[in-house]
């Protein structure tokens, strides 16, 4: 056989087992979306409509109503007001707990690696032990702690929880991206009379942007989707959103209005979604960083 000939059935063996690659990656990303398919179709749906149809069926009449119910008039427990206003409480609670923990976390990382003092790696390691603790493990003493501070039952005593818990693996991204900053850098801002925020603010902070964005999506993904701490730190309206889905979902009275269930969970993570949206490409950016400075 001719060169020219081998060479085409070379490409012809390439092309068909790129189509073939390309056909199971669809199907994947088919069998990966259908519970969302199956969802927002739920949600758009009438409930005689779910009775009688299929699971899998697309609507047959488009209806928002189950989302404005969702939003507004559904039964958490005994409160008829909707999820918008446990919306907000998750708000209250990310946006503070997100901006604190990654602060304290860029400092810390910042001082164990630049500032070295006696002691920092065995801080370090306890800091970094404490990043597998597991949530049921502290329940007890954050108990306590939220009492004897007042925060028990409060949307800011959950600030505080996520806040200490989050600290580990803020800690730890800003250490791993710090250390592979040249100390020469720090050297010579000290020199020019730089002090510790000074450089921090004005030298490392700039520099540390995609660090933050993973820090950031990492911190606001798990505190807004947390049920633990919620459930196990607030009562009724300070409740976050996922007890208050989870109160919606799980109610034994009266009809069960699958759409509507389906519309508040849909709600309920609409936020992470966006925030992987915004910034998705600052997240990749950051792990990409993350994994080649040691």
């Amino acid at each position: 056989m001719s060169r020219k000939g081998i060479v085409r059935r070379r490409g012809a063996g390439q092309a068909a087992l790129r189509l073939l690659l390309y056909a199971v990656l669809v199907l994947f990303c088919l069998v990966y979306l259908l519970p969302l398919v199956i969802m927002v179709s739920t949600s758009l749906k009438s409930l005689d409509e779910i009775r009688t149809g299929s699971l899998i069926s697309l609507p047959t009449q488009v209806s928002l109503d189950a989302w404005l119910k969702a939003w507004g008039t559904a039964c958490v427990g005994v409160r008829c007001k909707g999820i918008a206003p446990y919306m907000w409480n998750s708000v209250l609670m990310v946006v503070p707990a997100v901006l604190i923990s990654t602060l304290l976390g860029a400092v810390n990382g910042y001082a164990l690696t630049k500032w070295r003092f006696r002691g920092a790696d065995v801080i370090f390691a306890l800091m970094l032990f404490g990043a597998f603790i597991p949530f049921q493990i502290v329940l007890l003493p954050m108990a306590r702690t939220l009492g004897l501070f007042g925060l028990a039952g409060t949307t800011w005593g959950l600030v505080l929880v996520h806040t200490v818990y989050g600290l580990a693996f803020t800690t730890l991204f800003f250490r791993n991206f710090f250390v592979s900053v040249s100390d020469g850098i720090v050297q010579a801002a000290k020199i020019d009379g730089a002090g510790f925020f000074p450089i921090f603010f004005k030298l490392m902070l700039p520099m540390a942007v995609p660090t933050i964005v993973v820090t950031v999506i990492w911190q606001f993904t798990n505190i807004w989707n947390d049920f633990l701490f919620g459930s196990a730190f607030t009562v009724g309206d300070s409740n976050p959103v996922t007890v208050a889905l989870n109160n919606i979902v799980a109610t034994s009275t009266g009809v069960k209005e699958y759409n509507v269930d389906m519309a508040a969970a849909i709600i309920a993570g609409l936020p992470t979604l966006a925030v992987y949206v915004l910034a998705g490409n600052y997240f990749v950016r950051g792990l990409a960083a993350g994994a080649v400075k040691g």
